[in-house]
């Protein structure tokens, strides 16, 4: 059963960065990348992935990269924000606060703070453990 969820960008630089295939980041990754995750996006959720994985400091391969956007495209799914008017400490945030809530899905973040205290949003270590169990 595949586990609906909006992926920070946080969450997907951190998995392409780390060299531990055991952190969180990289198993909600390799979950994205197999089908186990559903992930909800927008065409701004991807507009920011692209522009962000696109910076030189981070050195990603243009293959990586694509291996990616392809698996967002293939297991994902579009899915139109439900505007809340919510005001959150990084304005850019709410496009993937909007898309999770549309989509009743988890947010995944390593930045907890920039968001309200729902129990849909999820550190990586928690989304770790909710597709870990059976």
């Amino acid at each position: 059963m595949s586990v609906p969820a909006v992926l920070d960008t946080n969450v997907i630089v951190s998995a392409l960065l780390s060299k531990n295939e055991d952190a969180a980041t990289v198993k909600i990754l390799d979950a994205t990348m197999d089908g186990r995750i559903t992930p909800l996006y927008h065409e701004d959720i991807l507009a920011e992935y692209d522009e962000v994985l696109h910076r030189g400091k981070f050195h990603f391969h243009e293959e990586t990269i694509q291996k990616v956007f392809a698996a967002i495209r293939h297991y994902g799914k579009e899915t139109m924000p439900l505007p809340t008017g919510a005001t959150l400490v990084d304005a850019d945030d709410l496009i993937f606060y909007e898309v999770a809530l549309r989509g009743r899905a988890y947010l995944v973040t390593g930045n907890l703070r920039h968001y309200p205290s729902d129990s849909f949003i999820v550190s990586p270590s928690q989304m770790a453990l909710l597709i870990a169990s059976p």
